[in-house]
């Protein structure tokens, strides 16, 4: 038996590029043992995932934890939002996952709102302007150029979801996650069967929304996993929301996700609906809300940027004049499907340092400018930024995030914040307690808090001047001259 305090449970966070398990003790909040194993996901015009690999990932990195693991009475999963996992009879994939970043489904996308009463209406039904990263998009997309896939789904599920499922045997979601598809209703917190019928599926394929709190069911037979027969599962949740949870984030604390994708997000009480489709108005895993912002292109973007320049991403030079906006893969904030990284103001004196320093201050700007759009106006501007993912702990990151936000800058030293989310969630069905209380208990958002410094209004500017005057350019979609 391990040095344990209370009873054991694990978080697992199924992200884009891999799963990673942590085995916590509930009574103290410490990690006992931890596994990650990573995915593959298709280059080119999509981004795919087979969800079989998911599992498989899950089983190694459970494998990794050893003994503890075993011993665990609770499991959550929190995952990457969006993904659409199409299953057939036997529960097996029809075709590999659409993933969020996938952002073939943008004309269907302009289509969906256009069709069902435009922007002002779409956000007032379902709290956010659906885009191209959105489930119901992709599902659109799926029918229009795969109809032999779509009359061959029994069954559609978000990547959190078909783990869940594979655990209990049952089809089961929570509101954080479902809140992200687009076709589940926010004033109601229902599927929204108007839009449903609308894309053409049937409200039976998908699954039941597992109430906060809620156990959505016990670990069954037949499987390859260390947990024992009747082990709990909590419902899980999309990942940010699970992050939420693992900060343990109060109403009016603003957090900076730093990942694959950039997130700014803020848990309020207040049903959010922007009809510029900037802010998502999604559902946290407790009962309140979380209005979130998210751009495409974050740590991966401005990795590329150093790799293409030779250089180490910390290799940044300040500079004035250049210009560098990092949508590499198309951008979703702003929205923007069809856009490419562009260069302005390159000058003979131009460093590679400056040109690394210009992709960082374009990463962290498309965040910032929706920052105040997520948190409720009575928010104190003093509140330090949480600044979470796997970039926060790079000073590069750090030093830009202060000097276009001009807010303190906190950065929590517990690492893993999405399986930390999903261990809080695991912990409350075990103790009874919200797991944003369980993980403010452990303590998981202490770390160092770096002073506000004077915001850069000179680059902040010019940023936006940019942005505003190649729009014809960065709107052009592929093959329109």
């Amino acid at each position: 038996m391990s040095a344990a305090e209370g009873p054991l449970v694990v978080g697992v966070d199924t992200s884009t590029q891999s799963t990673k398990a942590l085995v916590v003790d509930v009574a103290t909040g410490r990690v006992v043992a931890s596994g990650q194993a990573p995915h593959t996901v298709t280059s080119g015009a999509g981004r795919e995932s087979d969800p079989r690999q998911w599992w498989d990932a899950l089983t190694e990195a459970l494998r990794q934890c050893g003994e503890p693991a075993h011993e665990a009475a609770a499991v959550s999963i929190g995952g990457q939002q969006h993904g659409l996992v199409t299953l057939d009879e036997h529960g097996e994939p029809v075709r590999p996952a659409l993933l969020w970043n996938d952002v073939r489904s943008a004309p269907q996308a302009s289509r969906l709102v256009e069709e069902l009463g435009g922007a002002k209406a779409w956000a007032e039904r379902t709290g956010s302007l659906p885009t191209a990263s959105f489930t119901v998009t992709k599902w659109a997309w799926l029918a229009e150029h795969e109809p032999d896939a779509v009359r061959a789904t029994k069954a559609v599920r978000l990547p959190h979801d078909y783990l869940t499922e594979r655990l209990t045997g049952q089809g089961t979601t929570d509101r954080g996650d479902a809140s992200g598809t687009g076709w589940w209703a926010s004033a109601t917190e229902t599927y929204d069967e108007e839009i449903l019928a609308h894309v053409g599926l049937d409200p039976a394929l998908l699954p039941r929304v597992v109430r906060p709190g809620e156990v959505a069911g016990t670990v069954r037979d037949g499987h390859d996993l260390p947990f024992s027969k009747g082990t709990l599962v909590a419902c899980g949740t999309g990942d940010n929301a699970a992050a939420a949870l693992g900060l343990g984030v109060r109403p009016g604390t603003p957090v900076m996700s730093l990942g694959t994708s950039g997130t700014v997000y803020a848990v309020s009480r207040h049903r959010p609906a922007d009809p510029t489709g900037t802010v998502a108005g999604f559902a946290d895993a407790r009962g309140d809300w979380l209005p979130l912002a998210c751009t495409l292109n974050c740590t991966l973007a401005v990795d590329r940027v150093a790799a293409l320049l030779g250089l180490d991403r910390e290799a940044v030079e300040p500079g004035r004049g250049v210009t560098l906006l990092p949508f590499l893969d198309g951008e979703r904030t702003p929205n923007l499907p069809h856009s490419s990284g562009l260069l302005h103001g390159l000058r003979h004196d131009t460093t590679g340092g400056q040109l690394l320093q210009a992709a960082y201050d374009g990463a962290v700007y498309s965040l910032l400018a929706a920052l105040d759009l997520v948190l409720d106006e009575d928010a104190d501007p003093s509140t330090p930024l949480l600044l979470i993912g796997g970039g926060a702990r790079g000073t590069a990151w750090q030093q830009t995030v202060r000097r276009l936000s001009g807010r303190p800058v906190q950065v929590p030293e517990a690492k893993e914040l999405v399986a930390l989310g999903a261990a809080a969630q695991a912990a409350g069905l075990l103790t009874g307690e919200d797991p944003a209380a369980v993980a403010r208990r452990w303590g998981t958002a202490e770390g160092p808090v770096l002073d506000a410094v004077e915001r850069d209004e000179e680059t902040l500017s010019r940023l936006a001047g940019v942005l505003s005057d190649a729009a014809p350019l960065l709107e052009r979609a592929p093959g329109n001259g």
